[in-house]
């Protein structure tokens, strides 16, 4: 939504045989805001400016609210009108609680969007994480360990102040950030230092892994995110020192050694830097693709650029890629919300490792700008058994919606099994368990794809 090619056909090249058609129009131009999916399917619409450029201002903001599909008219949201000018693409998680957390420039905020209602939070530490400082986000694994409750970790960007957002001088050479911070806004609104990024980094990429870790690429070790015809740019690029070399981030590993780089790990071959996106693949696999840090396309070659439009794609294989993968029986068409659990069953060869089972929903969101937004990985409860054949049945327990599958067991971190179709519906709880309802409440209608999978570590 947004943005400056209207209507969508003209981008696709779609006719009027097109399949869906949305005619209904937002209420107020918007460029770089940000939809986060609600509980009851519908799609919240923050932020964003009229005619875009490298950062926001005064004149052309747009501090607020809307819905699709619509609510009524807009409404005013203080925290955008609080933290110009680096308050694009507004970095939004929905809740347990069924609350907002919004990050933009160093301010957030806690939104209550039911009641209108604004909470001011802490200005995050160290570093802008939004556009276009661009940090690596994520709201973290929400587990039965954790009560699933949510923890936001945000790694990298850049320590610009509020007046240093302007094109007089050298943002392309400035050292971007390499500070990660996290915070649970439901429980505690403290800001909490975490283990920093082995460089600093601005539009890297986190990525969820199967076995919960965040897989770390593309970006770029100076300046920030963005374009234009500055004597310092790069060619047009606000950035540089392309960054190649993946990371590994371990939630569950302790204090100082949450970040991995082992010797096997392939670099990138390709700058990835503005205008990249990475996602993860229903194999398990990530796919990288896209950057081009100029106003239009430039071919590879043209003098004075060195970061060209890139259409090469590369797709990476985490270290659990390889190992060997299950034959899991018995998986669902279709999984609801509430309700009787479903079984899974594991052959015998399959069952060594039922101790470390475990099986979680993965929606990989969508990517844009160097950006992820609304990635959330969700483990389910679940027991099992072992029967006289030495073969095993997981019961595991429901969740809101319809959502392809893909299901893994394996001594590994946990790959792609197989892929069922599905559609995504939301569905009200017909169970009396409470140890659901955070799913209910953060996955809502999954409008996104989704991957279920089953790993052992």
């Amino acid at each position: 939504m947004g943005g400056k090619i209207n209507p969508l056909t003209q981008f696709l090249g779609m006719t009027t045989s097109c399949g869906r058609t949305e005619t209904t129009a937002m209420t107020t131009r918007r460029w770089y805001p940000t939809l986060e999916t609600l509980e009851d399917g519908s799609i919240i619409i923050i932020g964003g400016d009229d005619w875009g450029g490298y950062v926001n201002d005064k004149g052309q903001n747009n501090p607020t609210y809307e819905f699709f599909p619509s609510k009524g008219d807009v409404i005013g949201l203080n925290l955008l009108t609080t933290t110009l000018p680096a308050n694009l693409y507004p970095l939004t998680w929905l809740l347990p609680s069924g609350n907002l957390f919004i990050n933009a420039n160093l301010g957030n905020a806690i939104l209550n969007y039911k009641s209108n209602t604004e909470y001011a939070l802490a200005n995050v530490p160290h570093a802008v994480r939004t556009y276009p400082g661009s940090a690596a986000n994520a709201m973290l694994p929400l587990t039965p360990a954790n009560n699933w409750t949510a923890t936001i970790l945000f790694c990298g960007g850049s320590n610009l102040q509020p007046d240093q957002w302007v094109l007089n001088w050298n943002i392309a050479a400035y050292p971007a950030d390499a500070t990660c911070v996290k915070i649970t806004p439901d429980v505690d609104t403290a800001w909490k230092d975490d283990d920093s990024m082995p460089e600093g980094r601005s539009m890297g990429n986190f990525i969820f892994l199967p076995d919960g870790r965040l897989f770390l690429l593309n970006g770029i070790s100076k300046g920030t995110a963005g374009y234009g015809n500055t004597s310092w740019a790069i060619g047009q690029s606000f950035g540089d020192g392309p960054l190649f070399q993946p990371a590994y981030y371990d939630p569950y590993a302790p204090s100082g050694s949450k970040w991995s780089r082992p010797s096997d790990l392939q670099p990138s071959t390709v700058a990835r830097m503005y205008h990249s996106v990475a996602l993860l693949l229903p194999d398990g696999s990530i796919m990288s693709s896209g950057s081009n840090p100029n106003a239009d396309y430039v071919p590879p070659g043209t003098a004075g650029y060195p970061y060209f439009t890139e259409y090469k794609v590369e797709r990476f294989y985490p270290d659990y890629y390889n190992k060997p993968r299950p034959q899991p029986s018995g998986i669902p068409k279709s999984i609801g919300y509430g309700g009787a659990f479903f079984d899974i069953k594991l052959t015998k060869d399959d069952s060594g490792f039922l101790e470390q089972t475990k099986v979680v929903i993965i929606r990989p969101g969508f990517s844009t700008h160097a950006i992820n937004m609304g990635q959330r990985y969700v483990q389910l409860s679940s027991t099992y058994e072992t029967n006289t054949d030495g073969s095993s049945t997981l019961h595991v327990s429901q969740l809101p919606g319809t959502v392809p599958q893909i299901v893994k067991a394996t001594e590994s971190a946990g790959e792609a099994g197989s892929v069922t179709g599905g559609r995504a519906s939301a569905r009200k709880s017909t169970s009396s368990r409470t140890e659901l309802k955070p799913f209910h409440i953060i996955m809502g209608t999954l409008i996104s794809w989704s991957f279920g999978y089953i790993f052992s570590l």
